[in-house]
């Protein structure tokens, strides 16, 4: 294609010419190994003893597939701000993967982390109108709509995000304080087992408050998964 010879494709990561992400960056993926990692955060490692979390947060299970750093930060950089929608897929993939290995192992409920027949809907944090505006797209819609075809699991738009200061600096306290009561649901989700998936897990607060505004409406449980775990 003429696009090609005038605008290569390149990893996003090491800037390699050739595909989206090199053999190399692939071979270096920081994956979470779901054995080990805490069922109820996503932490790597807080499997036994985590200490990223208390234990208390509202999602029955959640599952993130890399560790971040920096191929993941690029994956999610070079998608909502590079405008790479090609990335789209690629995200959803490692998600996809993340969940299967992780419906092998037991949320503290004793089922396992993830199950797709018994998951009813699959729903994402969405940007704020702002966001959206200045992109031209929401991009956890785009790789919901992809993991979607992927797990087979059908995709709810329903959630949707008023205006609140940029998480990027705040701490932990203020990120919660900062998104509370910011996240509305728009549809009946009455008895619905739900996946609500977003790109990046920090302390969680975007993934907490959307699963407190779809409890409050009446869904039956709320599964996370993240693409990458900061911790």
């Amino acid at each position: 294609m003429a696009s090609e010879l005038l605008w290569p494709t390149r990893c996003v990561s090491c800037d390699m010419p050739g595909e989206l992400l090199c053999e190399d960056c692939r071979a270096n993926m920081p994956w979470i190994s779901q054995r080990w990692a805490c069922p109820v955060c996503g932490a790597p490692f807080g499997w036994l003893t985590c200490t990223a979390c208390d234990g208390s947060w509202e999602p029955r299970a959640t599952v993130c597939g890399l560790g971040f750093g920096q191929i993941p930060s690029q994956m999610v950089a070079c998608l909502k701000d590079g405008h790479e929608l090609r990335l789209a897929p690629v995200n959803a993939a490692v998600m996809a993967c993340a969940l299967e290995e992780a419906a092998a192992w037991p949320a503290r409920d004793g089922k396992p982390r993830f199950d797709a027949e018994s998951t009813d809907a699959l729903c994402f944090v969405p940007a704020t109108s702002e966001a959206v505006v200045r992109r031209g797209f929401d991009h956890m819609g785009l790789v919901a709509e992809e993991l979607s075809a992927i797990i087979n699991v059908p995709l709810a738009d329903v959630l949707v995000r008023g205006e609140a200061q940029d998480q990027r600096d705040l701490s932990k306290q203020e990120r919660a304080k900062n998104l509370a009561g910011t996240v509305g649901v728009i549809d009946d989700v009455s008895g619905l087992n739900l996946l609500l998936v977003d790109d990046v897990v920090t302390t969680g607060a975007s993934m907490r408050e959307a699963t407190r505004a779809l409890l409050a409406r009446g869904a039956a449980s709320v599964t996370c998964c993240g693409l990458t775990r900061v911790w």
